[in-house]
């Protein structure tokens, strides 16, 4: 973990989750979002991570691209925070399209809808987005 930011801090997450996971779950990694975010380190957006890739789940992990794409194509309505975006893309996406359609909102967020410079002109979904329009 020494390559990614806050190295240190991971590593005591880590540490206190191992004891969390022997301690509290009996060594087992729990598969309900409740009990994930119990974990050191383990916020909404990661437990919703692992319950969609690892557990095949459908979850909608919101991270600042998938927050920015989903106001901007107008897939919300200027949802405040991510649990509001999740709320609402859960609410509307099918469930079984639920974790394909967070990869996909990330990746047209890293790679067309870029949080500064969108590159609209090249945009396959502008003709929908709500916020090329405007």
């Amino acid at each position: 973990i020494k390559s990614v930011t806050f190295p240190n801090n991971k590593a005591r997450h880590l540490i206190r989750a191992a004891r969390v996971l022997t301690e509290e779950f009996g060594g087992e990694m729990p598969t309900d979002i409740d009990n994930l975010m119990k974990l050191p380190g383990v916020g909404r957006k990661t437990a919703n991570v692992m319950l969609a890739v690892v557990w095949n789940k459908a979850a909608m992990a919101v991270d600042t691209h998938v927050f920015r794409v989903s106001n901007r194509l107008g897939l919300t309505n200027n949802s405040k925070t991510p649990l509001e975006t999740e709320k609402t893309l859960v609410k509307y996406i099918p469930e079984e399209l639920l974790s394909t359609a967070h990869h996909w909102l990330i990746l047209h967020g890293r790679y067309v809808c870029k949080a500064r410079r969108p590159d609209c002109l090249d945009c396959r979904l502008r003709d929908y987005c709500k916020s090329y329009k405007v």
